[in-house]
């Protein structure tokens, strides 16, 4: 059984308030006394209980950050970004994932409202406008969103141009000489696959260019690789020369599927992706990507949430938005006439 902090206080002869004060003002305790405590802390083992401690205040110096896939790489740069701002002002960092589950989503703000936590980061399932999020402002939690746009004034948010991204892509392939393409990407529920059609859309209206849309029921490998099988299978003539994918895992299952299938890359199928994750550029034939600037977007966040625990009275809601910028591998490089 873990020590108490009675047990602390009676092997060093002090009482409750002493033990209290070396372990939070150690500056008003006396050399010989601070070192009988903490000789009775070390030979008993004692640890103290900080997250009690803190709800007993009504505080906390956790932060979380729920995400839409924790297996996607993308979030494991957004965390790295939060992470680094958490730390330096002494706090940490819990990372929640939902799976794009709303269900799952709501039992971790549940549990996270109910632990009290400073702040809260999150890339929502649904829309921006969430009542959930609204309770946390309410009870004082300052909420970030991440990779989502908002005109609201409750809240701020971090997040880039997609409109502009699935533009700069469809402009790229446009530019190569590719007038059938695809857009492999979904839900288009999902407000980044929905902008980054759009601008898909909008850089192709008026070219004479076609736009094949093949829709996934998930921004995962596998979904790409289902999406390919499909675009394989249609005769050579009615196929795409092009794919433009909602994200990098989406890029990778399409790349890995039509080289399984035969076709060549950028030769028969040109690909581009979408966040520039790592393995974009190790793939086996390296991939187009447009870039997000991921760390940013999460160091931007942290930084943001940071300021309002601060100052709560003098903070001011602001929306960030970065630009995304288009990088050309392997997989997209051939011209066609």
């Amino acid at each position: 059984m873990a020590a108490s902090i009675k047990e602390v206080a009676r092997r060093a002869g002090v009482s409750l308030g002493t033990v209290s004060n070396v372990l939070n003002r150690p500056e008003t305790v006396t050399e010989s006394t601070r070192r009988r405590v903490l000789d009775a802390i070390a030979e008993l083992g004692y640890v103290r209980n900080d997250s009690a401690r803190q709800l007993r205040a009504g505080r906390s110096r956790t932060v979380a950050i729920v995400v839409l896939d924790v297996s996607n790489p993308f979030f494991t740069d957004v965390v790295r970004g939060a992470e680094g701002v958490v730390e330096s002002a002494g706090g940490m960092l819990i990372v929640c994932n939902s799976g794009e589950d709303p269900a799952r989503e709501q039992r971790h703000l549940d549990m996270l409202e109910e632990q009290r936590v400073q702040g809260l980061l999150i890339t929502p399932v649904a829309d921006g406008a969430h009542p959930r999020l609204d309770r946390f402002v309410e009870r004082g939690i300052p909420v970030v969103l991440v990779d989502r746009g908002a005109g609201m004034t409750s809240r701020c948010s971090v997040a880039v141009d997609d409109v502009l991204g699935g533009r700069l892509a469809a402009v790229h392939l446009l530019e190569r000489g590719h007038r059938r393409i695809a857009f492999v990407g979904g839900p288009l529920a999902i407000r980044q696959v929905a902008e980054r059609h759009r601008g898909t859309e909008d850089a192709l209206a008026g070219t004479g260019a076609t736009l094949d849309l093949l829709p996934t029921a998930s921004l995962s490998i596998n979904a790409g690789r289902k999406a390919a099988a499909d675009l394989a299978a249609l005769p050579r003539g009615a196929r795409p020369t092009a794919v433009f994918c909602a994200n990098d895992l989406l890029a990778l299952g399409v790349l890995q599927e039509v080289i399984a299938q035969g076709l060549r890359v950028p030769d028969d199928v040109a690909i581009v992706g979408y966040d520039d994750i790592e393995f974009a550029a190790a793939a086996a034939v390296p991939l187009s990507s447009v870039r997000q600037p991921r760390e940013l977007l999460g160091r931007t966040a942290a930084q943001l949430l940071e300021e309002e625990v601060a100052a709560p009275e003098k903070h001011e809601h602001r929306h960030a938005v970065f630009q995304p910028e288009l990088v050309v591998r392997t997989s997209s490089a051939l011209f066609r006439s």
